[in-house]
């Protein structure tokens, strides 16, 4: 496991003092956790949405298959049939 140093202001030190039952440790581990997994959720979202906004509806006539046998043949090969 990892070290990670806090600073933290006199008032809120004192104020940690004096609830001794609660594990400070844990407290921050587990606030650290719970930021960093709605700052991904942040990251997914803005993901998402980019996404969508670089969507578009194929051409008519545009024919996906042909596009990938064209791409599959120009890096394998002709294939033998």
């Amino acid at each position: 496991m990892a070290i990670v140093t806090v600073r933290v202001d006199e008032e809120t030190r004192r104020r940690m003092k004096r609830k001794r039952g609660t594990n400070w440790n844990a407290t921050l581990g587990e606030a650290i956790a719970a930021k960093l997994k709605e700052e991904e959720g942040k990251n997914l979202a803005r993901a998402v949405v980019l996404n969508e906004a670089l969507r578009r509806k194929a051409k008519k006539g545009w024919n996906s298959v042909e596009v990938i046998r064209y791409w599959r043949e120009r890096r394998y090969g002709k294939p033998v049939r």
